[in-house]
Order: structure tokens, then C-alpha cells, then sequence
């Protein structure tokens, strides 16, 4: 861990360190966005089908770091691969999003294994690996799962939904059939990050998407536990691993998730305002993000103001610049290449 935290600022950063010019990278980096991954999509016969090939996965996830050279790659998969290795039928249609079997009720959990099939998941480890030969020196290499709570609302839904109910409906109705999924979920996610340090990542991102849609109690049972379960759970197996927790819409919960959840770094998405991130999360834990992805679209001088006041609330501390959440598919490769300019201090003012 020494030899890599010497060259790689994103990890001394995790480490609890402050670098002069913070380190960036963006959720959803590599993405519809870029011209050559729709290159790579037009060509292929499904989005699962790009994920589970371990030649083109790798490829896309390098494309954003020969553009942009951000400080990090983070994998190219999506957190539905975990359902899809549990024995869920997962499809993605073209402008609808996932598709999948819905768990209508507690029976329909009889559908899942109880184990994660890793043969699944096989070209996804060895996309790493293949990603990790590729990467300049002091690139990191991110991996990431969906959080228990959120990769359940899609597996209850069998589909995105705006609101969630489905998911918040069952988990009060089903209880306990909802807390073994959750089970299932959490003893599935903490294999396949322990399985992607193997392969070779330098760190990981657990994304709970969907984790502000939850009341105060449901938030601590469905989001808080089931995520520290999945922190100490890798961490036995992997001593020193470094992880990002990303609990977006937590609002004020930030401070719960904290004192419950051992993560490295807490991602913050766009709605946190600064100086709370500053006085009463920056400084328990290195803090990530947290520009408007709507402010990266339009560009011009919303994006430099936005960018002016992140960085000068929070770049005094342990910090990594990101997004609130993920690159919009409209997003001008310009205005990327503006965000990074400014960021690293080599734009005209």
C-alpha cells in the first residue's frame, strides 16, 4: 500500500492526506457522453453484453483517462451485474433502462441463489486486471458495487422508478423476506469487491443511489447496517482496503452513516451544502464530489462558479473533486475538459 500511496494521489487523499491540486475524476466518466464509447455501443449487441467482454470493458473504461487523464479509472459495469449473478433475468432496452424479473413477493426470492455465481462474473475480474497493465502510473483504479438498498429497489421494481415505492411498499409489508434479500445482497456485494481487490483494484465505491428516498429508521436499517456489514466484511478479507461511500440524498444522515460506517471517504452529492461539508463531515472523513451535473451541461460561467465554490470550501482539506452523481449523456466533451482545466488551475480566468 506504501509504494502506491507515494504516486497516486487519489489514494493519499483516501489515506486522509491533502494535495495542493486535488484529484479528480467523475462518476459515469466513461459513458454515452464520449463519442468512441458510442462507437463501441453501436457495435455491440447489448449493454451487458459490453460489460461481461472483458476486451471492450477495459477499453471503455480507459477511454476517459486518454481524453481527460483523469487521477482515476473506475471500472465500466453496472451494479445490476450483482442480481444477474444471483440467477435474475437483468436486460437493458435501448432508452428504457434495466429490465428485470420482478420479486413481486416473498416467494419470488426462491428464484435467487444464495451465493453470488462468480463464473458470471469472471470477465468483469478479468477486465480489471487487463484495465490495471494499461493504466499510467499514477492513475487509480476504482471498483464499485450498488448498495444493498439500492440494487434492491431495481430487483423489486423490475425496473428504475422515480420514487422507489415499490421497494419502500415491499420493505414494510414483507419484512423479513425484504431483510433476506438485503441478506443476500450483502454477503453477494461483499464477495465481489473482495474478488476485485484481488483482481487488482486500488479502491472501491459502494453506491446507494437511492438512499435519500428512506425515513430516518428505515435509512439506519436498510442503508446504514447493511453497508457497514459490507465494510468489515471486505475489510477482513482485504486489511487497508480503501472505500468511498456514496449514500446521495442522505442530507443531514451523512453524520449517521459516518459514525456507523467505517468507509474511507464519503461521496457527496449535489444537493449537501458546502459549508456543513466542510465543518461537519470534512473534517471526520476526506470528502468527494460534489458538482451539479446539471452545472458541467450548461457550461460557461455557471460551471466556473460552481467550480470556484467547491473548491474553495473544501479544497483545504482531504478532498476529491467529483460530481453530485453521474456525467449527463448531453455533457460537451468541452465543458469536461473546461471542469478539468479549472480544477487543476490551467484555465485563463
Amino acid at each position: 500500500m506504501t509504494d502506491r500511496l507515494v504516486d497516486k494521489p487519489l489514494l493519499r487523499v483516501l489515506a486522509g492526506g491533502c494535495e495542493a491540486i486535488p484529484p479528480i475524476w467523475l462518476m459515469r466518466q466513461a459513458g454515452r457522453y464520449l463519442p468512441e464509447y458510442r462507437a463501441l455501443r453501436a457495435k455491440a449487441a447489448g449493454f451487458l453484453d459490453l460489460c461481461f467482454d472483458t476486451k471492450q470493458a477495459a477499453e471503455i473504461t480507459l477511454q476517459p483517462i486518454r481524453r481527460f487523464g483523469f487521477d482515476a479509472a473506475i471500472l465500466f459495469s453496472d451494479i445490476l451485474v450483482v442480481p444477474h449473478a444471483l440467477g435474475q433475468r437483468v436486460t437493458f432496452r435501448e432508452g428504457e433502462g434495466p429490465q428485470l424479473d420482478a420479486i413481486v413477493d416473498s416467494s419470488a426470492l426462491k428464484r435467487l441463489r444464495e451465493e453470488v455465481d462468480h463464473v458470471r462474473l469472471e470477465p468483469v475480474y478479468e477486465a480489471i486486471a487487463a484495465v490495471k497493465r494499461q493504466l499510467p502510473v499514477g492513475v487509480a483504479l476504482l471498483g464499485f458495487c450498488g448498495a444493498p438498498w439500492t440494487v434492491a429497489t431495481y430487483m423489486i421494481a423490475g425496473a428504475g422508478t422515480m420514487d422507489q415505492l415499490p421497494a419502500r411498499l415491499f420493505a414494510y409489508q414483507h419484512c423479513e423476506a425484504f431483510a433476506k434479500l438485503i441478506d443476500i445482497l450483502v454477503e453477494a456485494s461483499t464477495g465481489y469487491l473482495i474478488r476485485q481487490f484481488a483482481a487488482g483494484v486500488d479502491a472501491v465505491q459502494i453506491f446507494d443511489t437511492w438512499a435519500g428516498v428512506l425515513p430516518g429508521d428505515e435509512f439506519r436499517r436498510w442503508c446504514i447496517e447493511p453497508c457497514s456489514r459490507i465494510v468489515a466484511g471486505v475489510r477482513k478479507a482485504v486489511p487497508g482496503s480503501r472505500i468511498i461511500g456514496f449514500p446521495r440524498g442522505a442530507a443531514t444522515e451523512l453524520e449517521s452513516y459516518l459514525d456507523a460506517v467505517a468507509v474511507d471517504a464519503i461521496g457527496l452529492d449535489w444537493t449537501v451544502e458546502l459549508g456543513f461539508a466542510r465543518d461537519r463531515v470534512q473534517t471526520r472523513r476526506p470528502v468527494q464530489g460534489n458538482l451539479d451535473p446539471l452545472a458541467l451541461l450548461a457550461g460557461g460561467a455557471a460551471l466556473d462558479r460552481s467550480i470556484d465554490a467547491i473548491l474553495d470550501a473544501l479544497s483545504g482539506g482531504p478532498f476529491i473533486f467529483n460530481l453530485g452523481h453521474g456525467v449527463l449523456p448531453e455533457t460537451p466533451i468541452a465543458h469536461v475538459e473546461r471542469l478539468v482545466a479549472r480544477v487543476r488551475g490551467a484555465t485563463d480566468g
